[in-house]
């Protein structure tokens, strides 16, 4: 059996929610493209993006514990792939467009610097007085004009509906821009379901690596509501934390918190008589979102990863460290931009010298990064 374009697209029309986006109806290319004959534009999107630079480069970009520190925390990567998997999930069981939710989700970071926030920071500040960064607008930058794969167009050339998801990308620590894509509308519901599991999956999976680590303990987390309440419907008993029962504690987190997420969202949908794409832009407020309880538990437990993880003193002098290497390559290019390689020179031109600086910079890994460090800085380093 064949299916065609056609009969894939019949099949969103079939299959999907009113309020579901439709790749059929996409608003469409920058740049004028045939489409495949099987697979849809969406489908596309998600593929491209899965075979760029940036997206491999993930793979030795902090989450929250950098490469060296061991071999099973997560990186920027396998984040990436498990926001993914739960948006997939949540799309599926929405009625929201599954192939679109997986290209902005594999997207949705590929903007960020080495060494996490710490080195997003840095390059803020950094480029305060030349347009600024944040990982949002790089994300952009990377998919609509830095990755050089085809002759015909910069960037991936995404469809429209794509490029607005990433861009309407945010969370508790990110904030979207979105000036040039319908800034009065929320983001479509896609857009929604990449946040909400980025922030499940971050909070889920920071508190593993966590428990792995030994940065948290079970004792530690006692009085925590929501970490009582795994405990307790996986029947856990105390004492040593063996990792089968973490695997069964983080795994009935991430179950719960999805469960919840549906529930209120469709509770939310029906009461807002949603019944189109456009309707649900339009609203005030994200339709995707947590109960009421479910929020207060997600907030307890925020709280306390960041005052016992992302602020533990191992944590804070790697991120003191990556803000200090981050700068000092920065201001090296920038006094002597000859030390940037040949094809990065070439684009001072027509980026300007520091914006320059800034993508190298923001497109390195956190190896990478250490070892041109070394080469600038360590005297018994080779150039």
């Amino acid at each position: 059996m064949y299916f065609k374009r056609e009969q894939l697209e019949a099949n969103e029309e079939r299959n999907l929610a009113p309020y579901g986006l439709r790749s059929k109806a996409t608003k469409g290319r920058f740049y004028a493209e045939d489409e495949p004959e099987y697979r849809t534009a969406f489908q596309r999107d998600r593929d491209r993006i899965l075979h760029t630079t940036a997206f491999r480069r993930l793979e030795y970009k902090t989450q929250v514990f950098i490469i060296h520190e061991g071999d099973y925390y997560r990186t920027r990567l396998t984040h990436t792939l498990e926001v993914a998997q739960i948006g997939r999930t949540i799309a599926r069981t929405l009625g929201a467009n599954e192939d679109m939710e997986e290209a902005i989700c594999l997207a949705h970071d590929l903007g960020h610097a080495p060494f996490g926030h710490s080195g997003e920071v840095a390059l803020g500040r950094l480029m305060k007085d030349y347009g600024g960064f944040d990982h949002n607008k790089q994300s952009l930058r990377i998919v609509t004009e830095l990755e050089e794969r085809y002759p015909e167009f910069p960037g991936l050339n995404l469809t429209w509906e794509v490029r607005e998801g990433i861009v309407k990308h945010e969370s508790e620590y990110d904030i979207a821009d979105a000036s040039d894509y319908n800034p009065d509308l929320r983001g479509h519901l896609e857009a929604q379901i990449a946040n909400a599991a980025d922030e499940l999956a971050y909070t889920a999976h920071d508190l593993d690596d966590g428990l792995r680590s030994g940065m948290i303990t079970p004792q530690m987390l006692e009085g925590i509501t929501l970490w009582e309440i795994l405990v307790k419907s996986i029947g856990w008993r105390g004492g040593q934390l063996d990792d089968l029962s973490r695997h069964r504690l983080i795994r009935r987190l991430i179950g719960l918190e999805v469960t919840d997420l549906v529930n209120a969202t469709v509770q939310c949908l029906r009461e807002n008589s949603v019944r189109s794409v456009e309707e649900l832009q339009q609203l005030q407020f994200n339709v995707i979102g947590f109960s009421e309880d479910m929020h207060r538990r997600n907030r307890q437990m925020k709280d306390f990863l960041y005052a016992n993880m992302y602020r533990h003193n191992r944590v804070v002098r790697m991120a003191v460290k990556a803000e200090r290497i981050i700068t000092d390559l920065f201001k090296a290019y920038q006094s002597e931009p000859a030390m940037l390689p040949q094809h990065v020179q070439g684009f001072i031109e027509s980026r300007g010298l520091e914006r320059t600086i800034c993508d190298y910079i923001a497109g390195m890994t956190d190896r990478f990064a250490l070892q041109e460090h070394s080469k600038l800085f360590d005297p018994s380093s080779l150039p």
